[in-house]
């Protein structure tokens, strides 16, 4: 029930290689509770605004002065130290399967004492501020279906999916953990839904078959304090017998691996794309990723091929077997 504060440290020069004859710095906090405010001189001071000059004298490139201030700030400090993304087309179901798994934190204030089940319970009918993460919501793209809550023990039924009211309003996903996510404490789940493939995949007209697929980079939790990530993998499983995968992103990504993904019935394995990037915020989920690939017209019959000679094997070794003579007296 306690209020959370956090220190902000920052430097009063705008960072520059050049030097500046004129500049200020200005800054506006969530809240007017600012208790304190450390180095940069007497800033000028209106409600949960700061401003740092303006400073007239030639600042030299490269010039920094420290100051630091302590604001209040009582919600959770949602980081991600892990997400797993993949991305499954399947052309034959006309589905896009996505599934994310999530290894959270809360980088806030830590408690004091051992967490009380009762007390908390209690708080919760007046709804007060809390640093604690009590609950997700994961905006998804119009016409998604079938999403699902799960984590290490099993699925969680405290979720809640909102489809969309129309074909162009996005739909909602709600999720509550299975316990208030306190500063320092973790949680791991993932969750998944499925989509009409055509509304993110577009055929070119080529010789190859050609595929453009364009989808968001980043989904996930979407809320007002931000969710920030160290490591965000995310893998585009095509179908099988793609081939000549190209992709473009504006997220900066530290590394790319083209692989194979086996599953029920396949042969050689579908193509995978696998991307990584580091240090991702907020931002990049209005950053689209697009990939592009052939797909030839004969690959989209190697699944019922497979499938067809699966189910004759079948016949033909009860045949075989049927014919066998495993009597034990002789034969008259």
């Amino acid at each position: 029930s306690e209020r959370q504060y956090l220190l902000y440290t920052f430097s009063t020069y705008a960072p520059s290689a050049y030097p500046t004859l004129k500049q200020k710095t200005k800054l506006k906090f969530p809240t007017t509770d600012i208790p304190d405010v450390i180095g940069g001189g007497s800033p000028d001071r209106q409600g949960s605004t700061f401003t740092y000059g303006p400073y007239n004298d030639l600042v030299p490139a490269g010039a920094s002065e420290e100051a630091s201030v302590r604001y209040e700030f009582t919600k959770p400090l949602i980081y991600a130290t892990h997400l797993e993304r993949d991305i499954e087309v399947s052309h034959w179901g006309g589905n896009l399967a996505t599934e994310e798994r999530y290894w959270l934190t809360n980088h806030g204030a830590q408690l004091k004492e051992n967490f009380n089940r009762v007390q908390w319970a209690a708080t919760q009918y007046y709804n007060p501020p809390t640093s604690a993460l009590r609950e997700l919501k994961v905006p998804l793209k119009a016409g998604s279906m079938n999403p699902y809550f799960t984590d290490d023990i099993g699925n969680v039924s405290t979720s809640r999916f909102r489809p969309g009211s129309s074909k162009n309003k996005e739909a909602l996903l709600e999720l509550k953990p299975r316990y208030p996510v306190f500063g320092g404490w973790k949680y791991s789940f993932r969750i998944g839904w499925d989509a009409d493939l055509k509304v993110f995949l577009r055929k070119l007209a080529t010789p190859e078959g050609g595929h453009v697929l364009k989808v968001p980079f980043l989904e996930g939790p979407k809320m007002g304090e931000g969710v920030s990530y160290r490591k965000v993998e995310v893998r585009v499983i095509l179908p099988e017998g793609a081939r000549n995968v190209r992709f473009e992103t504006e997220v900066p990504l530290v590394g790319v691996e083209e692989g194979t993904h086996r599953t029920f019935m396949d042969t050689v394995g579908r193509t995978t794309l696998k991307l990584t990037a580091m240090n991702v915020v907020d931002e990049a989920r209005d950053k689209m990723l697009i990939v592009t690939y052939d797909y030839p017209f004969s690959a989209a019959f190697r699944k019922p091929i497979t499938i067809f000679l699966g189910v004759a094997a079948v016949f033909a070794t009860a045949w075989g077997i049927g014919r066998l003579d495993v009597s034990i007296g002789k034969q008259s």
